[in-house]
């Protein structure tokens, strides 16, 4: 394996004018800048970036944790923060932590003894164990997606009390009042949030809150929840129901389709997240976009802030919270209570 002595024999200087033409720690003649980059070149030499981290005392890499990235919604955060990272001249090592303590404890020795510089945590659980390790671990971090109980870090995410506002408000103008929900976890604050806001709304404008049934967060869970609301007698049923996520909310339409009911002339339904597969589905899903692109950004920016700061404890008297706005994706599983909509080719915007 060539090394950095070999390219100073070739080039027929020093190791440490090697050293100054690769890390531009110090000007050099432009010949012999020449003579090291054409000795580079010929040899195939590429820099150790152990030993650059060391001295640089960076590596220019970021750890994420989530929970599991094979849901759509952290999908789709992990590409936004991939993209915000590379366009910032950062590598993101990425870790499925299945939200088990023991995992994340693992995965965050070996994060600090790769040494990357800051780490990006989302997380679906308040396992003390798991907070208690994050906030013992000294490299800077910031939270993402929702903060998390017992530690106090920067954190950007949604205001998920809006989002919950935003899609009820929609439906109650459509005309309906038997609106349901399906929550997510009950323990879960973000679920809890997005709960409060269909609440409030429907509190507000005198409507029952009693069609609030919780499940998983997956397409299994809104399934077997919207088949809860389903039983019973006609009267009773809903006619527009919010599910707190996407997936949740694909459950739901397969669950009315097998009730011999349609979306949304039958039961209107509006989802959370806004994942690429929402406008997809048959009919395509009315949802709550999260702006995860923005919140991608917004969370690189604070780290970048929090690794310049250096010392644990000014991070640690950082806890800002970024709360972004949400927005409502209006598509044709929502459509006027009382009113059979006309099947138009391919479905429609309402």
């Amino acid at each position: 394996m060539t090394s950095i002595k070999d390219v100073a024999r070739v080039a027929g200087v020093s190791v440490t004018t090697v050293s100054h033409v690769l890390n531009k720690t110090r000007a050099v003649l432009p010949s012999t800048q020449e003579r090291v980059l054409d000795a580079v070149q010929s040899l195939g030499y590429v820099p150790s970036a152990v030993a650059r981290s060391l001295k640089m005392n960076a590596t220019h890499t970021i750890g994420m944790l989530v929970p599991n990235n094979s849901n759509p919604y952290f999908a789709e955060l992990v590409r936004a923060v991939e993209d915000a990272c590379f366009a910032a001249g950062y590598a993101l090592l990425l870790c499925n932590t299945d939200d088990n303590a023991d995992r994340q404890k693992v995965y965050l020795d070996v994060l600090s003894q790769k040494r990357v510089d800051g780490l990006i945590v989302a997380s679906t659980s308040d396992d003390e164990t798991m907070s208690r390790h994050l906030a013992q671990t000294a490299i800077p971090m910031v939270l993402i997606d929702r903060a998390i109980a017992g530690l106090e870090r920067p954190c950007v995410q949604t205001d998920h009390v809006q989002g919950g506002l935003l899609a009820t408000e929609y439906l109650v103008a459509l005309g309906h009042q038997r609106i349901a929900c399906i929550g997510g976890p009950e323990h879960l604050h973000s679920s809890a949030q997005r709960v409060q806001g269909w609440r409030q709304t429907l509190q507000r404008m005198g409507h029952g809150t009693d069609l609030l049934v919780h499940a998983d967060f997956s397409v299994n869970g809104g399934y077997l929840a919207m088949q809860t609301l389903l039983q019973g007698p006609v009267s009773a049923r809903p006619t527009a129901v919010l599910a707190c996520n996407d997936l949740m909310a694909m459950g739901a339409l397969r669950a009315v389709h097998e009730h011999g009911l349609q979306v949304p002339q039958d039961v209107a339904v509006v989802g959370y997240d806004d994942i690429e597969l929402a406008s997809y589905t048959q009919p395509p899903l009315s949802t709550v976009a999260q702006p995860v692109k923005a919140m991608a950004h917004q969370a690189l920016a604070l780290l970048r802030e929090d690794m310049q700061a250096g010392k644990l404890a000014q991070r640690q008297s950082s806890a800002t919270v970024q709360m972004l706005a949400p927005a409502l994706v209006k598509r044709a599983s929502s459509k006027p209570a009382g009113h059979r909509a006309m099947q138009t080719l391919g479905g429609g915007m309402v």
